[in-house]
């Protein structure tokens, strides 16, 4: 089992991913939303849902909202807010205990990309869609976005002999916007549109003092040894000059469908 297919990896992650993640991919979930024309009180689905960016706007803009997500630690993280309009499960995305045809609209933003069966992941969001209502997916282009993609550069420069850390099948299988849409049709959705989404993740320069907090995360970093690490830091000091906040481009493909 790799790491991210590990629910107690997500569980131990959850504080700190609501902290640093979250903020970031609720500008890729506000996105999706935009994309789609929701009801006030349309029933929603947030599969593989994290600490809810998706799920909270949702919420937010009128929606009823289910969450799930296979982390315990994560689906506590959606209930703490407390929003009436929000139900959270913890629940397997691929194998959901759910009727079909239930939900307006069924989104996954970074989640389903996660799966190791992800194709079965994208079948079950179309199976529990009703005829007519969407589906929202959104997967990261090339080495993943934000901390990640940063060392994923800064390890082709300084270890250009050592290969980067492997992104989920995913990931790859849908990069390409024709390869996305065959994907959607044959899960069962219909009239995929395929949309680039590129925000700047603000990299705040002081935190490369605590780089554990920062990078932890990624096998990139906790694959490297001290040294290794303190060049890594250097790396991106180097790339930030004189900068307080160093931007890192990061390109989502966001698909919308209809059932």
């Amino acid at each position: 089992m790799r790491e991210f297919e590990n629910p107690d990896h997500w569980n131990t992650a959850a504080r700190h991913y609501e902290q640093t993640a979250h903020p970031f991919t609720a500008q890729y979930a506000q996105a999706a939303l935009d994309m789609v024309a929701l009801s006030p009180d349309a029933r929603v689905l947030d599969v593989a849902a994290g600490t809810g960016a998706l799920a909270l706007a949702a919420a937010r803009a009128g929606a009823q909202v289910l969450a799930t997500d296979f982390s315990p630690g994560m689906v506590a993280r959606i209930t703490a807010q407390g929003l009436p309009n929000v139900e959270a499960r913890v629940m397997d995305g691929q194998a959901l205990t759910l009727p079909d045809g239930g939900f307006d609209a069924v989104f996954s933003i970074f989640g389903v990309i996660m799966f190791p069966d992800w194709r079965k992941g994208l079948s079950e969001m179309a199976r529990v869609t009703r005829p007519g209502g969407y589906g929202v997916v959104a997967t990261w282009r090339d080495s993943g976005a934000a901390t990640f993609l940063l060392l994923s550069q800064v390890r082709r420069t300084l270890f250009p002999e050592r290969e980067s850390m492997s992104m989920p099948a995913a990931v790859a299988a849908l990069s390409e916007p024709e390869a996305f849409a065959r994907e959607m049709t044959a899960a069962g959705f219909t009239e995929p549109k395929i949309q680039p989404v590129t925000f700047d993740f603000e990299l705040d320069v002081a935190a490369l003092d605590e780089p554990d907090t920062l990078f932890g995360m990624s096998p990139d970093w906790t694959s490297l040894d001290d040294l290794e690490k303190q060049a890594v830091v250097a790396q991106v000091r180097r790339m930030a000059g004189d900068r307080v906040i160093l931007p890192i481009p990061s390109t989502a493909l966001i698909g919308v469908a209809r059932r």
